[in-house]
């Protein structure tokens, strides 16, 4: 995105991480065999093992042009960020231990086969009984049914739950979801089995599944909550219908109040991950902000900040992870800042300067996030928050972390846009300070120092004309505009140039860019498919040829940019202000005797004559400016 906020472009969020998986959790109540009983008898159980610990994965990952929401790329969001819970399918809590494989393991491919067809007799057969005994209640005969069930599903989890779909059995499932009943938990178990596959979820919201399974959060049998909590993750896993419907109910609230009693960390790990992926969702950030979570995650922030306890430090990363998801909601985020004195901006504030980096990190993200829109950038930056950071970057610079070196380049880049800190921030030495960290190899902090560098440096003739005259960062400019393995740094690359150009209108920056090969990167940047960044390029190749034509001649000619300019007015697709550009550009080459000629062996004339009749005035109006010139110096 080119745009601002599509303009201070994308969120960003905790930091990106690779998505972790583990297998899925087996049934509640696994039977002994793999094939189940015959019709719905209930089949024998063995004590049950222990779950899976469910899998995490990524909480979200942006990075644009303009002001970012904070995240980290392979760092913090912007790229990798730290793995957030809830972002996979949820587990059923606990370690997982090996088991002895079943008997069947060890079974022919007839007789295994022999088994499956059984099974999916018998699966058709329990659908049937299931479907009477849940009007009946006969408790017993339903538990029955439930654990074939399962059974099933833990054999094949999609073809059973497919089957399940086609029964029409789902919709049953929300009249068993009573607090009362004894097969409440196996229920809720089925459903969390099924809504693993995502052609399910959909279908789970429409069988009204969702309130009932919201109620149960008042459960006090476990068993009901730790399966009642695997349903509702699953079901809103990736999956934005399931959140909107979330949204209509006091599943927030619930959770809250649930989360404050928990004190085992297992048990709050479980809600945590029914959490996260329901923060995704804007209406659901602010109810969880309203009913209380922030308080909760900074607590446990303050309870763990010193511990090196594997699940504290694991639980720290949670709730300082959720606590930065919560600020990427425009209306949780502002109401959380308080105009710049609340207590939970306050907190925040105060993990810049922690040891703990990951403190550190989701403190600079969080500031990123406040700093989404001009007024709390304002007051931030009057608020000394530039020279915190500023400070925590320093402790980063050599052999640093790389995901803090790009969250607080994240926020510094979010807090320079508004025009009016623009000067606070180059005068208190911010480019100075993002200028050591342009020997870093990571694309990530890359990215983030670029933008940064191009929003200090806009309408600042001053800082634009010194930043353009150093050699060692031109050159790397240059290098960064072939980088084609990371788009995000090369497109950087090239706006940084042509702002350098732009802003400074300095023959010396000219001289530097042209001495060091920038000139062909230009020249390509303006067949870019972003039509802002065609635009700033011909701009900066429109003051080239006015200033320092001469310098820039042979790498124009070389660049093939006549050619270009001749493909933009020529292609109907291309849009009024770059072939307003183009003209003025051409224009602008008259000067040289070797461009000119290859403007008038290429025939502008004939596409130009038919501008004069765009139906944009000031394109039609250019049109005849340069038919006029092009015919004089023919």
């Amino acid at each position: 995105m080119l745009g601002r906020w599509a303009g201070r472009s994308g969120r960003v969020g905790a930091g990106a991480a690779q998505a972790g998986s583990a297998p899925p959790p087996p049934p509640a109540h696994p039977p002994d065999r793999a094939a189940p009983a015959a019709g719905c008898a209930r089949p024998p159980r063995p004590a049950p093992p222990p779950a899976a610990r469910p899998r995490r994965g990524r909480a979200a990952c942006s990075s644009s042009s303009s002001r970012s929401s904070s995240s980290s790329c392979s760092s913090p969001a912007a790229a990798p960020r730290g793995s957030l819970p809830g972002c996979g399918k949820v587990g059923g809590g606990g370690r997982t231990r090996a088991a002895p494989p079943a008997p069947e393991a060890f079974a022919s491919p007839r007789r295994l086969l022999t088994l499956w067809v059984n099974m999916a007799d018998n699966l058709s057969d329990t659908l049937k009984k299931l479907k009477i005994t849940a009007v009946d209640r006969t408790e017993d005969s339903l538990e029955g049914c439930l654990d074939c069930l399962l059974q099933a599903l833990a054999q094949n989890n999609m073809e059973t739950s497919e089957k399940i779909q086609g029964s029409g059995i789902l919709q049953l499932f929300a009249s068993l979801l009573i607090p009362q009943s004894a097969c409440t938990a196996k229920v809720a178990n089925i459903i969390a089995e099924v809504a693993k596959n995502e052609f399910m979820r959909i279908p789970c919201v429409d069988a009204g599944l969702i309130s009932p399974l919201v109620q149960l959060l008042n459960s006090k049998d476990q068993e009901v909550l730790l399966q009642t909590g695997r349903a509702l993750g699953n079901i809103c896993y990736d999956s934005q219908s399931s959140k909107e419907q979330f949204a209509s109910t006091n599943i927030a609230e619930e959770l809250v109040k649930l989360f404050k009693k928990q004190i085992e960390h297992d048990k709050r790990e479980m809600i945590f991950e029914v959490l996260a992926p329901l923060a995704e969702n804007d209406a659901i950030k602010l109810q969880l902000v309203e009913a209380g979570l922030v308080e909760c995650l900074l607590e446990i922030v303050q309870q763990k900040v010193d511990s090196d306890k594997e699940d504290d430090i694991a639980e720290l990363k949670t709730a300082s992870d959720l606590m930065v998801l919560l600020l990427l909601g425009d209306e949780s985020m502002q109401k959380l800042f308080e105009g710049g004195k609340g207590n939970v901006f306050q907190r925040v504030l105060s993990w810049i300067p922690s040891n703990n980096h990951q403190l550190q990190l989701a403190g600079a993200l969080a500031i990123a996030n406040f700093a989404r829109n001009d007024g709390n950038c304002i007051h931030m930056v009057d608020n000394g928050i530039v020279e915190k950071l500023m400070d925590l970057l320093d402790r980063h610079v050599e052999e640093g972390n790389v995901t803090v070196q790009h969250a607080a380049l994240s926020a510094l880049r979010n807090l320079a846009i508004p025009v009016v800190n623009k000067a606070k921030m180059l005068s208190a030495g911010v480019t100075e300070a993002v200028l050591k960290f342009l020997k870093s190899e990571m694309p990530p902090v890359q990215f983030k120092l670029l933008g940064t560098l191009r929003m200090l440096i806009d309408a600042q003739a001053e800082a634009a004309e010194q930043l353009g005259k150093n050699v060692k960062l031109v050159e790397r400019l240059v290098e960064w505009c072939e980088a084609k393995d990371h788009a995000g740094v090369m497109g950087e690359s090239n706006r940084l140039l042509s702002a350098l150009i732009r802003h400074s209108k300095s023959k010396d920056v000219i001289k530097t860019i042209v001495q060091s090969g920038g000139i062909k990167h230009l020249v390509t940047m303006a067949t870019s498919e972003h039509v802002i960044m065609q635009n700033e390029a011909l701009v900066a190749l429109a003051l080239i040829a006015a200033l320092e034509l001469g310098t820039a001649e042979k790498d124009l000619e070389s660049a093939k940019l006549v050619q270009i300019l001749h493909k933009l007015l020529a292609d109907e697709r291309s849009a009024p202000e770059i072939k307003y550009n183009s003209m003025v550009l051409i224009c602008a080459l008259m000067g040289s005797e070797s461009l000119h000629k290859e403007v008038q062996d290429l025939a502008f004339l004939d596409v130009i004559s038919k501008l004069r009749s765009h139906e944009n005035k000031s394109v039609a109006q250019q049109a005849s400016l340069t038919e006029q010139r092009l015919t004089v110096e023919s």
